[in-house]
């Protein structure tokens, strides 16, 4: 599980920012075991860094996946540095996770700049009690540019210097280590099943995050041959639009000729790729959904539903891999489409042990300010659990919490109080001003032009 993430000069945020996920006020939850907090919300006006928050960690997300692969030394890394000050664009910037694995804290981090890696180092501090208090830091292994570090119970590891050789300055090692599938377990002994693997452990955190844009698309889910052919998934769904009201009683599978996926095989094999993703294309599986009709049931393709339907299907479909093995969902602009009940609702799936028995948590931004009230009088969020972006006249993004403003547990309209300004984090906007651009008439100052 995520306790917290930090992170520095990445898009509009320069300086270094903590988007923490343990308790602010513990007494809230009623499991006496200090964990995570399941689900966190951030709000603010457009542009003011919300979905940058998300951005940076799936960077680092795509970057530990991928860095031994995606970047070939000499070329450089791509990366999100922020723009507005020259200077800030040669710093390098930074990304720190710190982790709940195996019930034990770990922290994992990196520091790039444009040519390479800089810095790379990951600890753990053994846990001391059912609290989670923790022990003092143990270090695995601590990187500087090609220079290693490593911990008392890794010096030994004659593996992990090999992998260290093998890693390249643009690449991460815990990459690199993923690569060549090293399994190293702490502290020996025999019974292995019983021992924790950090860097492996680490590594699979970063793998089960699932990030979704409210921006995307709205199609069918690529790059997930098979997800429909579960038959069981598309029960799970199409319950949910049930139960959503959507007017939907069932979803069915239309495969494609099977015929057309051997000519497709063919011409593949052949080169000839373009008459290929052509004929993929037009004999795709397809989705379809049966609705009630006056005159019995209607089969409707994909593309002929509301956007709110795709848009709660594609969610369904990253919740319930979320949910049923464990990991982190992220999600920008959760309300996109959707009712604020049925956003309400996605919240809850994430609190409920029920639903949620692995501890999966929920990262998402959002504009609804009906996310900071109650559905069936309980809190949709928990004052811990609500955060905001805001930016400065700079241009730079800053992040902080409710908690920050001490609210009460009880008796604060959270979303009153959100649209009046008191939290700051929402536009300043003159309806006057906007009427007067919107005529041409709006000087460059925001005064009525002559």
């Amino acid at each position: 599980m995520l306790q917290s993430f930090r992170f520095a000069n990445h898009r509009s945020f320069r300086d270094e920012q903590q988007l923490n996920l343990m308790p602010a006020f513990p007494g809230d939850y009623p499991d006496a075991e200090v964990r995570p907090v399941p689900v966190v919300g951030v709000f603010g006006g457009n542009a003011s860094g919300k979905s940058n928050v998300l951005d940076a960690l799936d960077f680092m997300r795509r970057f530990v996946l991928g860095s031994d692969r995606d970047v070939e030394p000499g070329q450089g890394l791509r990366r999100n540095p922020f723009q507005l000050v020259h200077a800030a664009q040669l710093e390098p910037s930074r990304y720190v996770v710190d982790l709940l694995l195996g019930g034990e804290h770990h922290a994992y981090g990196f520091t790039v700049d444009n040519n390479e890696v800089l810095e790379e180092w990951l600890y753990y501090y053994p846990r001391t009690d059912r609290y989670h208090k923790s022990g003092r830091e143990q270090l695995i292994f601590a990187r500087t540019g090609d220079d290693f570090e490593w911990g008392p119970e890794y010096r030994s590891h004659s593996d992990l210097r090999d992998i260290a050789g093998f890693t390249a300055p643009t690449a991460l090692y815990l990459s690199t280590a993923a690569r060549f599938k090293l399994r190293v377990r702490r502290g020996g002994g025999t019974d292995e099943n019983r021992l924790p693997d950090p860097l492996h452990d680490a590594y699979r955190w970063f793998r089960a995050i699932r990030m979704r844009r409210g921006s995307s698309g709205l199609m069918l889910p690529p790059g997930r041959p098979g997800t429909f052919h579960d038959d069981r998934l598309r029960d799970r769904l199409a319950g949910l639009l049930r139960v959503a009201d959507f007017g939907i009683a069932g979803i069915e599978l239309a495969p494609g000729d099977p015929d057309a996926r051997r000519l497709v095989q063919e011409l593949t094999e052949a080169g000839e790729h373009q008459k290929a993703q052509a004929i993929r294309a037009a004999t795709r599986d397809r989705l379809l959904f049966q609705h009630k009709g006056a005159d019995g049931d209607v089969l409707m393709e994909f593309d002929d539903e509301s956007r709110g339907t795709r848009q709660l299907l594609e969610l369904g479909v990253d919740a319930i891999d979320v949910l049923d093995r464990g990991g982190l969902l992220l999600v920008d602009e959760i309300d996109v489409s959707l009712h604020p009940l049925l956003s309400a609702t996605s919240v809850e799936l994430f609190r409920s042990p029920l639903t949620n028995p692995h501890g999966a948590q929920l990262i998402f931004t959002s504009h609804d300010a009906a996310l900071l009230g109650h559905l069936d009088g309980e809190e949709v969020l928990k004052r811990d659990e609500i955060w905001f972006t805001e930016k400065g006249d700079d241009g730079r993004s800053l992040l902080y919490s409710l908690s920050e403003f001490k609210p009460r547990k009880n008796g604060e309209n959270r979303e009153r109080r959100y649209l009046n300004g008191s939290y700051g984090a929402v536009p300043d906007i003159s309806s006057d001003l906007v009427a007067q651009a919107m005529r041409g008439r709006g000087g460059a100052d925001g005064s009525a032009a002559e």
